[in-house]
């Protein structure tokens, strides 16, 4: 049984995301901590609660926590994808928002320390809370058992008004850097491997028409997405934050991956927020994983055993 705690900005995909693991069967999901990103932390709470309310999973603790990143600064959301809400301008609210009153950053160390060397924090938002809570506890990465990440871009095709950067590093670069150099190793779903992995829109059709409950509330939250994506010529949904609990959930599911000695880049008008990696060259240990190839399969697999009732 792998135990998880899951930080996020519950945009579309990270419910996606949070669908995956409270579907699997050797998934217990411990906590879900919340941070302000894809859209304002007002958001992210009510719908971290929806999607536990879809699941039949009310009784997974949320821990609110980082509304702002660390250093103050222009930021944009990313409603366009996501809905107005973060949720694809859900028509129909029916969870009960009862959120935790510790914050998220603390609720991470408490639970790292009950159980260490057991839990896996997925992190699929903004890093700030984990930023946060290595200053509560700089041992965190001993405590620990894994870190998968969902953020950088490993070939700078970013996804922000920084062009080199991907939404999440971009959001607060400097927590993104505290962690990556804190951690001997991080696991990192990038952009460029988002968009190499989309579920064709024949396959998420497959998936919304499935009949289930999920399966109605996967269709509702993705129409938003699906509309913007299909405005861009994408030939399909694409899901960041599910791939990268793919990863965590099912290690055997990556077909490839690097090893590289990383950064993340504080400076420059349209590269702050960009993931650096010496590609070899510094002759420093590596600390980042970088997810190239994932089972595509296997990733579909999980979406339908999710949406299966």
């Amino acid at each position: 049984m792998h135990g998880l705690i899951i930080d996020t900005d519950a945009g579309v995909d990270d419910a996606l995301a949070l669908m995956l693991a409270l579907a699997h069967p050797d998934a217990e999901v411990v906590a879900v901590t919340a941070v302000g990103g894809n859209v304002p932390l007002e958001n992210v709470v009510p719908n971290v609660f929806e999607v536990l309310h879809a699941m039949g999973a009310e009784g997974v603790p949320v821990f609110p926590g980082a509304r702002e990143p660390l250093l103050p600064g222009e930021r944009v959301h990313a409603t366009e994808f996501h809905g107005e809400d973060g949720l694809g301008d859900l028509a129909e609210r029916r969870a009960r928002v009862r959120p935790q009153m510790e914050h998220a950053a603390a609720a991470l160390v408490r639970l790292a320390r009950e159980r260490p060397g057991e839990l896996t924090l997925v992190a699929l938002g903004p890093l700030t809370n984990l930023a946060l809570a290595l200053r509560l506890e700089p041992e965190l990465p001993r405590l620990l058992r894994r870190l998968v990440v969902m953020g950088g871009a490993h070939a700078a095709r970013g996804n922000t008004p920084h062009w080199a950067a991907e939404f999440n590093f971009y959001y607060d670069p400097e927590a993104a850097q505290m962690v990556v150099q804190a951690f001997p190793e991080t696991t990192l779903i990038t952009w460029e491997t988002t968009l190499a992995h989309p579920l064709s829109w024949a396959e998420h059709e497959a998936l919304a028409a499935r009949g289930t409950p999920q399966a109605r509330f996967y269709a509702a939250i993705t129409r938003t997405t699906r509309r913007f994506l299909e405005e861009k010529g994408l030939p399909g949904l694409l899901i960041p934050d599910p791939l990268a609990m793919a990863a965590a959930l099912e290690p055997g599911l990556i077909t490839s991956a690097e090893h590289h000695r990383g950064w993340v880049e504080t400076c420059g008008a349209h590269s702050r927020g960009q993931l650096v990696l010496d590609h070899g060259r510094s002759g420093l240990e590596a600390n980042v994983r970088v997810v190239t190839g994932l089972d595509r399969e296997g990733v579909r697999a999980l979406f339908q055993r999710t949406l299966s009732g």
